[in-house]
C-alpha cells in the first residue's frame, strides 16, 4: 500500500507537467510529514549529494559537447563518413550511424546527437533519394547512442545514485554501443537497395575528409583511451573541453569570447537542471529510506522466490513502460534508490545492471509518449506524424532549450 501512495503521488505530480526535481522534493516532503509528521534535515541531504566531486564531470563534458558543436567540428563527421563508406549498398545510411557514434562518445547526450546530426544529415539524405520515413529514422535510432556509448549521462547519474564506478560503467557501455552501432548499419545496408548508391569518390576525397575530421575523430579515443591505460579518471577525463577548447582556438580558428560565453550559459542552464534534480532525487532516496521502502521491495521479492533473472526480466519491463511516460532522468532517480538494496541482496553486479538499464532507456527516447528523440526531429524537420509533445511535458522540455541553436531545438546532457 506504501509503495502505490508513493508512486501514485509522484506519477500523478509529474503527468501535471511539474518539473522533475520540484515533483521529487515534494514527494520527499509529503512522505515525511505524513509518516514521520516532521521533515527532519531533509535538505541536508540533498547538499550531502551535490558535493560529490564526481559531479564536475557533468558540466565539464556538456562544455566540452558545446565547444566541439558551436566550432562545427561537428560538421566535418559526415562529410568524412561519406566519401569513405557512402557508396556501398546503403551506404548513407551507415555513414549517418557512423557520425552518430562518433558524436556519441563526444556528446553523452541522445537528444543533442540527433539534433546535430539530423540537422545538417537529414537533408542531404533526402536529396538523394532516401525516403523521408527511413532517413528519420535512422537520425532517431542513431541519435539514441548517445546514452550508451560514452560518456553518457545516463550512466553518469547510475554512478552517483548507486555507488558503481563510473569509469567501469562507461569502458562497460563501449562494446554494446559498438554492436548497436553494427546492427543499425546491417539494417541500413538491408534496406538500402541502390536508390542513393553513389560511384566511390576515390582515396583522395577518402584523405581529404579524414584530415579534416580528424580533430572530431580523435576525441573518443583520447578519452576512454585515457581511462582504459589508467592515464587518468573518468572525472579528470572531463577535462577533455580543454581539448576542445584548443581544438576550436588552433585547428578551426573559431574559438571567439562570444562563443565562450554562449557554451558556458547553455552549460551552466544544463547543469543547473540536473544538479537540482539531483537534490530532488536525494530528498526522495532519503523519505522513502526513512520509511523502509527499499527494505519493502527486498522482502517482497525475497518472499515470491524471484531469481536473479526473473527480478531483471520484471524491472526491465517496469522500466520499458514507464519509459512511454517519463524521461531517462526520472526513471534512473525513481528507480534506483528503490530497487538498489535489493539488487544488492541478489548479488547483482551494478555495472552489468547500469548497461541494461541505459539500453532500456535507449527505447524510452524513440518510444511515444515521451519519446524525446521524436519531438527533437519533429522540431528540425516538421516531419509529418511526429506527434507534439504533451502538454504536462512541455515544461521539462523548456528546462532542457539551450543556446546550441535557435528555438526550438532542443538538447541536454543527459537525455
Amino acid at each position: 500500500m506504501t509503495i502505490l501512495f508513493v508512486f501514485g503521488g509522484l506519477i500523478l505530480l509529474l503527468l501535471t507537467g511539474m518539473l522533475i526535481f520540484a515533483a521529487l522534493g515534494l514527494t520527499a516532503t509529503a512522505i515525511l510529514l505524513f509518516f514521520e509528521g516532521h521533515i527532519g534535515p531533509i535538505s541536508d541531504t540533498g547538499m550531502a549529494h551535490l558535493s560529490k566531486p564526481v559531479l564536475m564531470t557533468i558540466p565539464l563534458f556538456v562544455f566540452m559537447a558545446q565547444i566541439m558543436i558551436k566550432a562545427k567540428v561537428i560538421d566535418d563527421l559526415y562529410d568524412m563518413a561519406n566519401p569513405v563508406i557512402g557508396h556501398i549498398r546503403g551506404g548513407r545510411g551507415v555513414a549517418t550511424v557512423l557520425s552518430c557514434t562518433i558524436f556519441a562518445a563526444i556528446s553523452g547526450s541522445s537528444v543533442a546527437t540527433a539534433l546535430s546530426i539530423g540537422s545538417s544529415v537529414i537533408p542531404q539524405m533526402k536529396r538523394y533519394g532516401y525516403p523521408e520515413r527511413e532517413a528519420l529514422g535512422v537520425i532517431a535510432a542513431g541519435g539514441t547512442l548517445g546514452i550508451l556509448i560514452p560518456p553518457s549521462g545516463p550512466m553518469n547519474l547510475c554512478a552517483i545514485f548507486s555507488d558503481a564506478s563510473i569509469g567501469a560503467l562507461f569502458l562497460a557501455g563501449i562494446l554494446p554501443g559498438l554492436m548497436l552501432a553494427v546492427m543499425f548499419s546491417i539494417y541500413c545496408m538491408w534496406k538500402g537497395g541502390t536508390r542513393e548508391q553513389t560511384s566511390w569518390a576515390g582515396w583522395g576525397a577518402v584523405m581529404l575528409a579524414l584530415r579534416k575530421s580528424i580533430w572530431a575523430v580523435l576525441t573518443p579515443p583520447i578519452i576512454m583511451g585515457g581511462i582504459y591505460a589508467g592515464v587518468f579518471t573518468a572525472s579528470e577525463a572531463a577535462a577533455g573541453c580543454l581539448y576542445a577548447l584548443l581544438v576550436a582556438a588552433l585547428a578551426y580558428r573559431t574559438l571567439t569570447p562570444r562563443m565562450i560565453r554562449d557554451c558556458a550559459y547553455a552549460t551552466m542552464r544544463t547543469s543547473m537542471m540536473v544538479f537540482m534534480i539531483i537534490a530532488g532525487a536525494a530528498m526522495f532516496g532519503h523519505a522513502i529510506t526513512i520509511i523502509r521502502l527499499p527494505v519493502g521491495v527486498t522482502e517482497g521479492v525475497a518472499a515470491l522466490g524471484l531469481s536473479l533473472l526473473a527480478f531483471i526480466l520484471v524491472v526491465m519491463a517496469l522500466i520499458f513502460v514507464m519509459g512511454m511516460f517519463f524521461d531517462s532522468i526520472a526513471i534512473i532517480l525513481i528507480t534506483t534508490p528503490i530497487l538498489l538494496p535489493t539488487m544488492h541482496a541478489l548479488d547483482i553486479d551494478l555495472v552489468w545492471y547500469g548497461v541494461l538499464l541505459t539500453i532500456n532507456l535507449e527505447l524510452a527516447m524513440i518510444t511515444p509518449l515521451v519519446g524525446l528523440n521524436l519531438f527533437v526531429i519533429k522540431g528540425i524537420t516538421d516531419a509529418p506524424g511526429v506527434p507534439q509533445p504533451p502538454t504536462g511535458l512541455m515544461t521539462d522540455l523548456r528546462a532542457r532549450r539551450t543556446a546550441l541553436a535557435k528555438p526550438p531545438h532542443v538538447t541536454g546532457c543527459l537525455g
